[in-house]
């Protein structure tokens, strides 16, 4: 199956689940999430807030704030993408393509070890990463290669193979979880 038809498959799936089922898949992944030496680790979250049927990040934010960690969302710069730290995770607008991004463009985030939560259309259990055709992560990635990652999925996002370029940049870790209600 070629990238565009995975695409279309993944986003036709993730169209038909319920806001419970997305919710409770969330809930489990925030669960998996803290249980990782990824996580413990970290001093810094590099997240992401979700856009449509994407996993919810926001709890999972929140609980790295209380737990002391610094948290940090991408803000996209025509072709570049940034981190900018939140202590206040409704400092937000949807940009033009109707995306959640933080409204001030500072302070840009700066650890570069931070743990990034990576989003995407579908994944392997080896790491492979099929995003939205972006590449935005990928080329974060390749600037800043010391950041471990971490993939948060639902369980249909797990293919079997994802087609790859040289330039796809594989995720350390994938947690996934079945919504179910």
């Amino acid at each position: 199956m070629d990238k565009r038809e995975l695409r279309r498959k993944i986003k036709e799936q993730k169209r038909q689940m319920t806001a419970d089922q997305i919710e409770s898949a969330s809930a489990k992944l925030g669960i998996l999430l803290t249980d990782t030496p990824q996580y413990r680790q970290a001093k810094t979250i590099y997240g992401y807030l979700p856009y449509n049927q994407e996993v919810r990040t926001i709890p999972m934010l929140e609980r790295a704030l209380q737990d002391g960690k610094r948290v940090a969302v991408p803000k996209i710069y025509g072709e570049e993408m940034k981190f900018i730290y939140l202590d206040d995770l409704s400092q937000v607008e949807k940009n033009s393509y109707g995306i959640p991004e933080p409204v001030l463009d500072e302070p840009v985030a700066d650890d570069p070890t931070a743990l990034v939560l990576m989003p995407g259309l579908a994944f392997t259990k080896a790491g492979d990463r099929m995003g939205y055709g972006g590449g935005f992560y990928d080329k974060f990635l390749s600037c800043e290669p010391d950041h471990p990652t971490v993939a948060l999925c639902y369980d249909f996002q797990i293919v079997d193979q994802i087609p790859t370029e040289d330039y796809d940049i594989p995720v350390d870790v994938v947690l996934s979880a079945k919504g179910e209600i």
